[in-house]
């Protein structure tokens, strides 16, 4: 791996010189990461290492096709380049459109504003593990299982284009998650609670009341009714509203989607109403801090904020150079791959609905019966289709948090369900626990934002 920017330029721009007139556009990847794995499972390790991992990836394109190489020994990178580009001219009969954008000469990192991971011993980031299991084994004697995960990774990349594009980036990720399971009888529930960060250690080291929480919800679900399924209005915290309009909305606003499938652009059409007026999405890496943040996606584009909606109509997408080429729309900085062993896709960075105006507490007023959901346990989407179970739950009657309850799930039509959105809170909060899949490239990194909401019309399934 060259050691500066000067011998990656020396190595990359000599290899570009000499390859790139056979093809339309080519790129070489460079990468060096290194991180930790821990995994508790009770009082059991079934994971603790340290990795460093270093190779990279050459991408050529030719009439339109894409060829993909990727290697772990420099010594191999003339054959690796012969690969990409043979793979390209085998496929390419078409033309090859990429959206334009300026070359780009720079180094950047991402700053950290407390520890850098990589300098603290694994033994310390076990005894946190640890510290955290006893949290969650000492709260009851119904748990039963438990589970600690710690990763962290810092990652650095040089990336050397035909268009003159050389750039050095480099960040730090970390990211824990945690699970309770407790058990009376038959009965089992799990609380868990995950958190992320790319800017301190220090982030994930004062999280016991959380994980306390996490198995106090399942200790109390042991107990609780399970709601009976009907459909309801429902209210859902800011963490939930994360994971919807990550899960159920943003997937379907990555352009790749659409150009691949005609009958989901027609339906992901510019200009056509989703929402109501105080309706505001938006995604976008240029906010620094969350884990989707960055200066530069893996194709060089610099990192942008698009809104998607606004004031409820849908005004933009995300994009890689070839998408916004295809679709003659402008490049939104949306390429992003997990490693280099993978080719940029489109993908979500931090995804967000902006703060609305209406007081959380007027959610719940003039609402007769209905539902309040906070935090998630799991999820999955289908399409448009979607479904979401809630991390814990109480009915609403007559304006006010009624009685807790367990096996929560909220399902719908993602533009139904937008549709349905009556009033848009005026709190805010950034959920920094999310890993992206997308594509076979799980875990990406990524920020989830939003306010409470109160919809209408959702179904929720429990109890008959």
């Amino acid at each position: 791996m060259p050691k500066t920017l000067a011998e990656a330029q020396n190595l990359l721009s000599d290899l570009i010189a000499r390859y790139s007139y056979r093809v339309d556009y080519l790129v070489i990847r460079l990468e060096q990461a290194e991180g930790t794995d821990i995994l508790l499972r009770g009082d059991k390790i079934e994971t603790l290492s340290e990795s460093i991992s270093i190779g990279g990836h050459i991408r050529a394109c030719y009439k339109g096709g894409w060829g993909f190489s990727s290697f772990n020994d420099l010594g191999t990178i003339k054959e690796r380049m012969e690969e990409a580009i043979a793979a390209a001219k085998m496929i390419g009969d078409e033309q090859t459109i990429l959206a334009p954008i300026e070359a780009v000469q720079a180094v950047c990192q991402l700053p950290l504003t407390g520890s850098d991971p990589r300098q603290i011993p694994i033994g310390q980031k076990k005894e946190l593990c640890d510290r955290y299991t006893d949290v969650l084994k000492s709260f009851d004697h119904r748990i039963t299982n438990t589970s600690v995960r710690y990763a962290d990774s810092a990652q650095k990349v040089i990336i050397a284009t035909s268009e003159g594009t050389l750039i050095e980036q480099s960040w730090v990720d970390m990211e824990m998650r945690f699970a309770a399971t407790a058990r009376n009888g038959a009965t089992l529930q799990t609380g868990r609670e995950t958190t992320g960060s790319r800017q301190a250690y220090e982030d994930l080291t004062a999280f016991d009341e959380q994980v306390k929480s996490a198995a106090q919800r399942a200790v109390a679900a042991l107990t609780l009714p399970s709601v009976k399924g009907n459909t309801y209005t429902v209210v859902i915290d800011p963490v939930l509203t994360g994971l919807f309009v990550h899960e159920a909305f943003g997937h379907l606003s990555e352009a790749d989607m659409a150009y691949e499938n005609p009958d989901l652009l027609e339906v992901m059409s510019m200009g056509r109403r989703f929402g109501p007026e105080e309706l505001q999405i938006f995604d976008g890496a240029a906010p620094l801090g969350h884990r989707g943040s960055y200066l530069y996606d893996d194709e060089g584009t610099p990192s942008t904020t698009t809104q998607l909606i606004q004031d409820g109509i849908l005004v933009g997408r995300l994009h890689s150079r070839e998408t916004a080429g295809k679709l003659e729309e402008a490049p939104t900085g949306n390429a992003r791959c997990l490693n280099y062993q993978f080719n940029p896709i489109v993908r979500m960075t931090n995804t967000w609905i902006a703060r609305g105006k209406t007081p959380v507490a007027d959610l719940f007023t003039d609402l007769k019966q209905g539902v309040y959901a906070r935090n998630w346990l799991g999820g999955m989407t289908n399409g448009e289709m979607f479904t979401f179970t809630a991390g814990e739950a109480w009915m609403i009657r007559n304006g006010k948090l009624a009685e807790p309850v367990r096996d929560v799930t909220l399902s719908g039509n993602v533009f139904q369900t937008l549709a349905d959105i009556e009033s848009v809170g005026d709190d805010f909060y950034w959920d920094e626990s999310g890993g992206c899949g997308k594509g076979g490239q799980n875990g990406l990194p990524v920020g989830c934002g939003g306010p409470s909401l109160r919809i209408r019309d959702v179904v929720v399934g429990g109890e008959t």
